[in-house]
């Protein structure tokens, strides 16, 4: 979906910066919780959603792995997960849910990347945060139900917040790498059309990082998404580029989860097109998803907002 790139540009930064000190920028328009109120925070985490089972599969099992742990001190009472889009649960249902079971608060933590239209737009439209006529239109062509829940909801950031995404690339490059001198690095991610500048700056930050580390000299990156139109092509395009300098080229997918149609189907068949594939590249069909510092950081950051809600 696009949208006033300037005006989201600058919505990212304000709520990453109210992010920091534990605060989400829609809490200056909740009310204050009345006297008397019985607090009750729940916990949803929001991901895109697929058609694929084994993306949804990992998505839920991320939820499993942290449930225990989030409602571990008593300050939170539920957890559970919700899809964007293709998909049930979706956010809707999940906030119905918490209305239905009397929550006050609902703690929204995005399992997204990093910046999209989806974190600055959809998700708050749909949850009733904005009012943007444009949004609210493109979300139901594409039957995406908004719901405005009566309790009150606080979004974190995205995880492009840590320093993650390096140490995740980072292992998964190590685990594939045997001749750093003569190797190079290919990242492939969803991408962007209306953040594609933001989008280049973090994988140019993730590669240097993990070069560093590896001791690899060269490095490139692709879109399999729709920036690309579900293109195999640009897959083959950074594969060559990293290829004319070096003999072997490391592909990573730098996706959330597994999704058969973006690992396989698009980075695989890109794969494929390349001469003397079988020598050249190296690949390893995974994911970002599971990450036990994924896990770590959907629990701290579940803690940190619920401190801070409690306390209001």
């Amino acid at each position: 979906m696009k949208t006033n790139k300037g005006i989201s540009k600058l919505f990212y930064i304000l709520s990453i910066i109210c992010g920091t000190i534990f605060y989400s920028c829609d809490d200056v328009k909740k009310e204050e919780k009345k006297d008397g109120e019985q607090q009750k925070i729940g916990v949803l985490l929001v991901n895109h959603g697929s058609r694929s089972e084994t993306w949804r599969k990992a998505l839920m099992n991320l939820e499993e792995k942290v449930r225990e742990q989030i409602l571990s001190d008593g300050k939170v009472k539920g957890t559970k997960t919700a899809h964007m889009e293709y998909t049930e649960p979706s956010i809707a249902t999940r906030l119905k849910e918490f209305d239905a079971e009397g929550f006050t608060d609902i703690i929204i933590v995005p399992v997204f990347l990093t910046v999209s239209p989806h974190t600055f737009d959809d998700i708050p439209t749909i949850i009733g945060q904005k009012e943007d006529p444009q949004s609210k239109e493109m979300l139901k062509v594409e039957k995406i139900e908004c719901y405005k829940p009566k309790a009150r909801t606080h979004i974190t950031p995205n995880l492009d917040f840590t320093d993650i995404l390096k140490k995740n690339i980072l292992r998964r490059t190590k685990e594939l790498s045997k001749d750093p001198a003569n190797e190079g690095l290919v990242l492939i991610g969803y991408g962007d059309e209306t953040y594609d500048k933001e989008w280049g700056e973090l994988f140019d930050k993730v590669a240097e990082s993990v070069k560093q580390e590896v001791g690899i000299s060269e490095h490139s990156y692709g879109w399999c998404g729709h920036i690309v139109h579900y293109d195999s092509e640009k897959t083959t395009e950074a594969i060559n580029t990293i290829l004319k300098k070096k003999n072997k080229a490391i592909v990573i997918p730098v996706l959330v989860a597994h999704d058969e149609n973006f690992q396989i189907k698009i980075i695989g068949g890109g794969i494929e097109k390349v001469k003397d594939n079988k020598n050249k590249v190296v690949y390893k069909p995974d994911a970002i998803l599971p990450d036990p510092n994924v896990e770590k950081w959907v629990i701290d950051i579940s803690a940190q907002y619920a401190a801070k809600t409690g306390n209001r």
